[in-house]
């Protein structure tokens, strides 16, 4: 019997030799995306002469980004772009380079050191929630300050300080920037007088500047501390005893604060409106916090003993991942996936969004809020692939440990100290950049608890 060839997957028809398609992602990726879903599991696009190949079948996902994680390098355009902005981090790197990266760092986020940064995560979120004053909140300028304390506390041992509203502005300015430019071939430089280089650059300089502030008073410094900063600059690689260079160091921390904060900040941001807008959940996660705590501040074991608050997160990470799509590989050689051969150069895509809502992995009330999905004994088995918020495979996201560990402490910190409420009932849209965020942002009524 014949295999299929990727000329014989279902595919829209193709106008202009996709440029069409390709202005709609800059304005709509998620739409564009989900157009291709009702044509089946495995689903073809060219672009602009580039092969592409949607895959929407959880067995499929976990074959391509697990069994053949071998054949698969980043789509280079995406790499490009984040490298203007963290430099040659893990999260660019590839082969050699990227393998010593990854083996190094994993040193720094093992769930045992992770729990070590626990108290650093809950003064950050104390020191934040006690200045917050009842009635409407700005939820993402909140969110942001505190993941970006608890992000300086964790690297630096010092709080954020100065503007965190300008710092969080930069990062979603070189967000929206990074998703426009990814849908260009090259970018163009950025001294140009064009719509957005400007922001651009004077986000570059802020944060450059924030950043290196830190690392160049260290190594003036000559300090030895525990913090991640300390760690980054200790680190050596078990096979070759070689440390990371001073370049490293300083694009690791700014990989780490920028995808960091962002995601984590994100993620709260979408948990805080669905426990606003489902009072019988957010009661019920609430008691929980109160019978495990009994009002003193959580530590990282705790986090294990808060199974419903730990639903209500995942559940807020199914329904708006913080990375809805973009996962985007290139494939070096030919492989066959689900019966079809893929040759190489093929883009590979695996969009989140539609995985986390698919009703055939989600089959009661895929768009509803039901964190019982995620209690241990749920009567529905999730399948394997079917839920990635943190990625898949080889590159899956390092911080993982961190970011639950992170959200879970800052979420029981609100719920031990606020109620939170919708301010009118329309749900936010959401709107991508590089992370999923509710457009023109979220303000919820907070009332504090007596």
């Amino acid at each position: 019997m014949t295999s299929l060839t990727w000329n014989d997957l279902p595919a829209h028809p193709t106008r202009w030799w996709g440029f069409p398609v390709l202005m709609a992602m800059r304005r709509d990726y998620l739409a564009v995306i989900s157009a291709q879903r009702p044509l089946g599991d495995l689903v073809a696009q060219r672009i602009l002469g580039e092969r592409g190949v949607d895959v929407f079948d959880p067995e499929l996902v976990r074959a391509v980004m697990v069994d053949h994680a071998d054949a698969l390098i980043r789509w280079a355009r995406g790499p490009e772009v984040f490298a203007e902005l963290m430099g040659q981090s893990v999260l660019v790197t590839e082969g050699p380079t990227w393998q010593r990266q990854r083996r190094m760092l994993m040193q720094a986020f093992t769930p045992k050191r992770v729990a070590g940064y626990a108290a650093l995560m809950t003064e950050a979120a104390v020191a934040g929630l006690d200045a917050v004053r009842d009635g409407e909140v700005a939820m993402d300028e909140l969110f942001s300050h505190l993941t970006m304390d608890v992000i300086s506390r964790t690297l630096f041992s010092t709080p954020i300080g100065g503007d965190t509203a300008a710092a969080a502005h930069a990062v979603q300015v070189l967000s929206e920037t990074a998703l426009a430019e990814m849908f260009w071939p090259f970018t163009l430089p950025d001294w140009l007088p064009l719509p957005g280089k400007a922001a651009k650059r004077r986000a570059n300089k802020l944060m450059h500047g924030l950043l290196g502030s830190h690392v160049n008073a260290r190594r003036a410094s000559s300090e030895n501390k525990s913090d991640l900063l300390g760690m980054l600059m200790a680190l050596r690689d078990e096979a070759t005893g070689e440390a990371l260079s001073a370049q490293e160091v300083y694009d690791q921390c700014m990989v780490s604060f920028q995808a960091g904060h962002e995601t984590s900040a994100t993620a709260l941001l979408w948990w805080s409106w669905l426990l606003a807008a489902h009072p019988e959940a957010q009661a019920r996660a609430r008691a929980e916090v109160d019978a495990v705590l009994a009002g003193r501040v959580p530590t990282s074991d705790d986090a294990s003993a808060l199974p419903f608050l730990s639903a209500t997160l995942k559940e807020a990470m199914r329904l708006y991942p913080p990375v809805a799509g973009i996962l985007t590989r290139r494939l070096t050689r030919e492989i066959t996936l689900g019966g079809v051969r893929l040759p190489a150069r093929t883009l590979v895509r695996v969009t989140p969004w539609l995985l986390h809502r698919d009703p055939r992995w989600w089959p009661d009330a895929p768009l509803a809020f039901k964190p019982e999905r995620f209690l241990p004994g749920a009567a529905h088995e999730i399948p394997r692939g079917a839920y990635i918020p943190f990625g898949l495979g080889p590159r899956v996201c390092l911080g993982q440990h961190f970011a639950v560990l992170e959200m879970t402490l800052i979420a029981a910190l609100v719920l031990q100290r606020f109620e939170l409420n919708p301010v009118g009932q329309a749900a936010p849209k959401p709107r991508m950049a590089v992370t999923l965020r509710p457009d023109g942002g979220l303000r919820l009524n907070l009332r504090r608890r007596a």
